[in-house]
């Protein structure tokens, strides 16, 4: 696999860590009241102001860590639409997988300006930015599933469908204000989450296929060094 595939790859794979990390760490940062997965959606910590925010969930807003949960926004945004320009040919899939990928990458871009756009800075840039993501995102994996039998992307067609499912139930749910168990702000990420996760798994996936190919390589050669040795005796004793 070329250098920039195998950079590609890394990028995706980094996304998903560095997109949680952040998540949990800002919100640790948080105090009085603390930040709540189920109730606080993950733009709270990103906004640069404290105060009441929203007006459908009126909750009380202070992230002291909003800059880094913003760059956070953006390094994901970049790594993720990296990992699709970079591995673009490589992860064929025909016109539903180029399709798929188009709408993901979007997705991606989303990210990033969810994080150059905080909600409390620009509300409409922002709730573009979240439609990029929670809309485009998961459509792009209902569609990247259906990518053509024997391409690459068809190798991950059940984890890319799955996780597909699972972020458009999360987003209708999501839009519903139906927190289904784990709150309206769990239910977001279960809506927002699913893209960096599989560009992750997709990531480790073309990378462990690099170190298989190159095992066998290595394999093959081994064994043509003993077969050549093997046969040189042979060839002695029938002189």
């Amino acid at each position: 696999m070329p250098f920039h595939n195998r950079l590609g790859a890394l990028c995706w794979t980094l996304a998903a860590p560095l997109f949680l990390i952040a998540n949990v760490v800002v919100g640790l940062r948080w105090t009085d009241p603390a930040f709540s997965w189920a109730t606080n959606n993950v733009s709270d910590l990103g906004n640069v102001s404290c105060g009441v925010w929203d007006t459908t969930r009126p909750r009380y807003v202070c992230s002291p860590w909003h800059d880094a949960m913003n760059v956070a926004f953006v390094l994901t945004g970049i790594l993720l639409v990296a990992g699709f320009a970079l591995t673009w040919r490589h992860t064929a899939g025909g016109k539903a997988g180029s399709w798929g990928k188009a709408l993901m990458l979007l997705g991606g871009a989303g990210l990033g300006l969810a994080g150059a756009f905080p909600a409390d800075v620009d509300e409409n840039l922002h709730l573009l930015a979240a439609l990029l993501v929670i809309v485009f995102g998961n459509i792009g994996l209902l569609v990247a599933g259906f990518a053509r039998t024997g391409t690459p992307l068809a190798r991950l067609r059940w984890v890319t469908l799955g996780l597909g499912v699972l972020g458009t139930a999360g987003s209708v749910l999501f839009f519903a204000q139906q927190g289904v168990g784990i709150g309206v702000g769990g239910m977001e990420r279960v809506a927002v989450f699913p893209l960096s996760v599989w560009a992750c798994y997709a990531g480790l996936h073309l990378l462990a296929g690099v170190y298989r190919s190159r095992g066998s390589r290595k394999s093959l050669r081994l064994d043509d060094g003993m077969g050549g040795a093997a046969a040189a005796p042979s060839e002695s004793g029938r002189r």
